[in-house]
C-alpha cells in the first residue's frame, strides 16, 4: 500500500507541479538564455533504483563545459556558476526539471539523492546496498543535511568528504530503513522550511535535527567499535 501510496502521489504531484509552474519554467529558461550561452537543461548520467542508470535532468548553473569538469567533485566551484545560476542553486529551481524524472518513474519526490555511476560505486556498498532498493528523490533526509550544513556552507571539498558525505550517506540509509508516509511528509514539509530560511530569511547557521544527531552517533559507534 505504502509503493502504491507513494508512486500515485509522484505521479500526481508531477503532473500538477509542471502544470502549474510551466509558466515559472518558461521564465528560468529565459533568464538562463540571457545569463550564459548555451542550453537551457543540463543532463548527467545518474545510478536509480536496482542500480539502473537514468539521466537526471537539472536547469544549467554553470557556464558551458564547467558542468562536466565538475563531475569528479562534490563541491560547486563558484566561479564557474553565473550569477542566476547561483539563485537558481540556492533557491533549489534547478532542480525543477527533475519533476520530469518523477513523471517517467526514474525518481520520487522523496527520496535519496541520486549520485553518477563513480560514485554510487565507491558510497552505496555494504550496509550502504540498500539504499538503492528505492527511487532516488527531490528532498529527503540526506539532501535536507547537505542544504542546512553542506554545500552552500563548506568551502573546502575535503572537509565536505570527511564531515558531510559520511553523515549523509548515513541519512541516507537510516530513510530507507525507516521509510513511511510520516517519514516522507516531514522531509516535504522540512525541504519547504529550510529553502524560505535559507533563500528569504539568509539563514545560514542550522541546528542538528534528530535524525541528523542519530546519523552522527551511528557513525561515532562504528568508529569506536572499528578502533
Amino acid at each position: 500500500m505504502y509503493r502504491f501510496f507513494k508512486r500515485s502521489f509522484d505521479l500526481l504531484c508531477s503532473v500538477l507541479a509542471l502544470t502549474v509552474l510551466s509558466p515559472a519554467i518558461l521564465l528560468i529558461a529565459c533568464g538562463i538564455k540571457l545569463s550564459s550561452a548555451g542550453p537551457v537543461f543540463y543532463k548527467s548520467e545518474r545510478i536509480g533504483r536496482h542500480r539502473h542508470p537514468f539521466t537526471m535532468f537539472k536547469f544549467r548553473t554553470m557556464h558551458l563545459k564547467s558542468e562536466q569538469a565538475q563531475e569528479s567533485q562534490y563541491l560547486v566551484n563558484q566561479a564557474r556558476i553565473f550569477k542566476f545560476g547561483s539563485f537558481l542553486r540556492k533557491s533549489k529551481l534547478d532542480e525543477l526539471p527533475q519533476l520530469l524524472n518523477v513523471l517517467l518513474g526514474d525518481m520520487s519526490i522523496v527520496g535519496p539523492r541520486p549520485y553518477g555511476r563513480k560514485f554510487t560505486g565507491q558510497h552505496y556498498v555494504g550496509k550502504y546496498e540498500q539504499i538503492l532498493d528505492v527511487r532516488p528523490g527531490l528532498a529527503c533526509l540526506d539532501s535536507l543535511y547537505d542544504y542546512t550544513h553542506g554545500e552552500l556552507f563548506v568551502p573546502d571539498e575535503q572537509e565536505y568528504r570527511q564531515n558531510v558525505l559520511p553523515v549523509r550517506t548515513e541519512l541516507a540509509r537510516l530513510y530507507v530503513a525507516r521509510k513511511g508516509v510520516g517519514l516522507d511528509v516531514y522531509c516535504i514539509l522540512r525541504t519547504v522550511g529550510v529553502m524560505f530560511a535559507i533563500v528569504v530569511l539568509k539563514k545560514t547557521r542550522f541546528v542538528y535535527t534528530a535524525w541528523e544527531k542519530q546519523a552522527s552517533m551511528a557513525l561515532t559507534q562504528t568508529s569506536a567499535a572499528g578502533r
